[in-house]
C-alpha cells in the first residue's frame, strides 16, 4: 500500500488597505487559511493543527479567489460570500465558523448571541475560544464577534484592525 503524498497549499500575498494578507488556498481552490503578515507565525501555528502534514509553497492563489478578497477590501464586503472555505477543527468548531459567516457584513453579534446561534446558549466560553481558533480570518468573519457590552473585544489581527474591518462594512 502507497503512502499518501501531504498536501502542498499555495501561500499568495494580497496588498490591502490595513495591512498585506496572506491567503491560503488548496488545489481545488479552497481557502485554508487566511491572515495578516504581522500574524504569520499564528496563521502557521493555525495550519499545522488543521492541515497537518501539509507543505506550503508560495504562488498565487485562484484568480477568482483572490479577486474577490480584493473586491472585499475595495468596497464589496459581499465578495466573500460565495468563496468555499476548507477547514479542519473539531465539529463544534466548525459549527461556530460556519455562525461566523452566517453573520451579515456590517452587523455584529455577542458571543452571547454566536452561542445562541448554534444552539448551545451556555457555551459562550467555549464559543469565543472556537472564534479564537478560526484560521481563516475576514472570510469567517471572527472580527463580527463582540463584547456583551458592545465593546471591541480580543482580535488575533489587534483592535485597530478590527475597527477598520467593521467600520469599512458598515460603510458599504
Amino acid at each position: 500500500m502507497r503512502n499518501a503524498q501531504p498536501e502542498t497549499l499555495t501561500l499568495d500575498r494580497v496588498a490591502t488597505p490595513v495591512g498585506e494578507v496572506l491567503l491560503v488556498t488548496d488545489g481545488e481552490g479552497a481557502v485554508r487559511a487566511l491572515d495578516f503578515a504581522d500574524y504569520e507565525d499564528r496563521m502557521s501555528r493555525l495550519l499545522r493543527r488543521h492541515a497537518p502534514g501539509a507543505t506550503v509553497a508560495d504562488g498565487r492563489a485562484p484568480e477568482g479567489v483572490r479577486a474577490a478578497v480584493e473586491r472585499y477590501f475595495s468596497g464589496d464586503v459581499r465578495a466573500l460570500d460565495g468563496l468555499t472555505v476548507r477547514t479542519g477543527g473539531t465539529e463544534f468548531q466548525r459549527t461556530v465558523w460556519k455562525a461566523l459567516r452566517a453573520i451579515p457584513a456590517g452587523e455584529t453579534r455577542t458571543y452571547g448571541q454566536l452561542a445562541a446561534a448554534i444552539g448551545s446558549p451556555r457555551a459562550v466560553r467555549a464559543a469565543g475560544l472556537a472564534n479564537g481558533q478560526n484560521p481563516i480570518a475576514v472570510i469567517v468573519p471572527c472580527h463580527r464577534v463582540i463584547g456583551a457590552n458592545g465593546t471591541l473585544t480580543g482580535y488575533a489581527g489587534g483592535i485597530e484592525r478590527k475597527r477598520w474591518l467593521l467600520d469599512h462594512e458598515r460603510r458599504a
